[in-house]
């Protein structure tokens, strides 16, 4: 062999029976981490040895699988953030399904590249999406895309929208060209997804009309009226609402019909974030309490929250495929479509219908989950956990010392602890101190917000895992750690 011949390699396995052995291990030490999650905290802090562990710089030389996976049960395994946990109920998060992760392993496996080309994993995202307009009503020609989450799916929609109210070729000519300003409406309740997609899309921030809201925290209908007179009236070109299934907040849903007429009287795009409240139009019991998400001319929503799938997966529907499609594509050479072969087929590509053209084959876990549990178990579960609200609800409303800070309208409960001669600062600090000993005990993982000046416990329950003892089990210790503070502090 000449000196200077370069020695090729790979990174397959050097002996596939020792990596079969090893994968299988993975699978079954994962099993039992997922079947024993109650026997262990939801939370707790990383310790000094894993936080140092993660500083050191990368190996130059192997390391070796064993070896690396022993370091991944040690430090990372064993210091989850908790969300898979029957009692997490932070943010607004799924906990994943045993089943969609071992899918999410075989679209790794396979690795196909989802920005275009005629390969059945197309086909596949496809189908899910069909599902999608399927579950939320939508119209059967409408187009769509799986993205990373709601926040794409947001900046999706809202880029869509943006380009096809302009009124000009904004791709060619920017904003710079716009003849008035154009001004889009929400609540103040909004997710920030949202005024961060208009201010990445050059819209600005200060032309995004942040409504009051209501006694249900729903956008309120006669001020949103008034704001558009208004800008009408000094010139501005009114071009979109934001409505929301679900907000963040409170779970509450603005009237989508009322809405939705505003918007064909004015002439206006009606963008729903239904990032988790979309899906409750799944099941039949709670379909009505988002009733007019259909009429949305852009509906984006998460999968991996209220849907239970791991992450990332979200789904954005346009209703006019030639208003997504002008948005995005772009026809270089190195991407022409072909007649025939690889880079032919007869749909548009998902290269063309967002930002990415690289993407991961996030359908397939939506796809294998939906197809061997069926869509109405799913829809079970979120109606039960629509009952669990409504249950902590209750919990809350009996007891003395707790109170309820917002209407329970789907899966969202905001309370706080309340003692007798505490003022709202008072209470705001020691409800504050509830809620950091809950996750450092690693007893339940509620997140947090402030509603009129009072800091609640929020509990967000997309979880399939939870059950009505989880929520006896939060509202008793809530007021055992009440009542050690309170003792502490007289």
């Amino acid at each position: 062999m000449p000196q200077n011949e370069f020695v090729e390699e790979n990174l397959d396995p050097q002996d596939w029976e020792s990596f079969r052995t090893l994968a299988h291990q993975m699978i079954d030490d994962t099993i039992d981490y997922l079947q024993t999650l109650r026997q262990r905290p939801v939370w707790k802090p990383i310790p000094e040895d894993a936080a140092e562990f993660m500083s050191q710089p990368a190996p130059r030389r192997p390391e070796g699988e064993a070896q690396t996976y022993a370091d991944f049960k040690e430090y990372v395994l064993a210091n989850p953030m908790g969300n898979i946990h029957p009692r997490f109920w932070g943010w607004v998060m799924g906990n994943g399904i045993p089943y969609a992760a071992l899918s999410d392993m075989l679209a790794a496996a396979i690795n196909p590249n989802m920005g275009g080309g005629e390969h059945i994993a197309n086909y596949v995202e496809r189908q899910v999406i069909d599902w999608c307009k399927e579950m939320t009503g939508f119209p059967a020609d409408a187009s769509g895309i799986l993205v990373s989450g709601g926040s794409m799916a947001n900046f999706v929609g809202l880029a869509v929208m943006r380009n096809a109210m302009a009124g000009y070729d904004i791709r060619a000519e920017g904003m710079a060209a716009a003849k008035q300003p154009m001004t889009i409406y929400a609540s103040k309740e909004t997710h920030s997804s949202n005024y961060k997609a208009i201010e990445q899309l050059g819209l600005g921030k200060n032309w995004m009309r942040l409504l009051p809201v209501n006694e249900r925290y729903q956008i309120d209908i006669a001020e949103l009226e008034k704001a558009i007179a208004a800008d009408k009236a000094a010139g501005y070109k009114p071009i979109c609402i934001v409505g929301h299934a679900g907000t963040v907040n409170t779970g509450a849903t603005d009237d989508l019909n009322t809405l939705a007429d505003i918007c064909e009287r004015e002439g206006m795009w009606f963008h729903v974030d239904g990032a988790f409240g979309a899906l409750a139009a799944l099941p039949e019991g709670t379909r009505e309490l988002v009733s007019g998400l259909e009429r949305a001319d852009s509906l984006g929503f998460d999968l991996h929250k209220w849907m239970y799938m791991p992450m990332e997966v979200a789904c954005v529907l346009i209703r006019n495929f030639e208003d997504h499609i002008k948005t995005f594509a772009v026809s270089p050479e190195y991407l022409s479509h072909m007649p025939r072969g690889l880079a032919g087929g007869k749909h548009a590509w998902f290269g063309d219908l967002g930002l990415q053209l690289s993407r991961n084959f996030r359908a397939l876990k939506v796809w294998m989950t939906v197809k061997a549990y069926g869509l109405d178990k799913f829809a079970h579960i979120i109606e039960q956990n629509v009952k669990q609200a409504r249950y902590l609800a209750e919990l809350v409303e009996q007891s003395p010392e707790l109170e309820l800070l917002a209407p329970v309208e789907l899966n969202i409960v905001c309370f706080r602890f309340v003692a007798p001669g505490m003022d709202d600062e008072a209470l705001n600090t020691l409800n504050k101190e509830i809620m950091l000993q809950l996750h450092e005990r690693g007893l339940a993982v509620p997140s947090y917000t402030s509603l009129n000046g009072k800091f609640a416990l929020r509990v967000a329950i997309t979880n399939h895992r939870s059950t009505r003892a989880d929520f006896d089990f939060l509202a008793e210790k809530v007021l055992e750690l009440a009542h050690a503070e309170v003792r502490a502090l007289s």
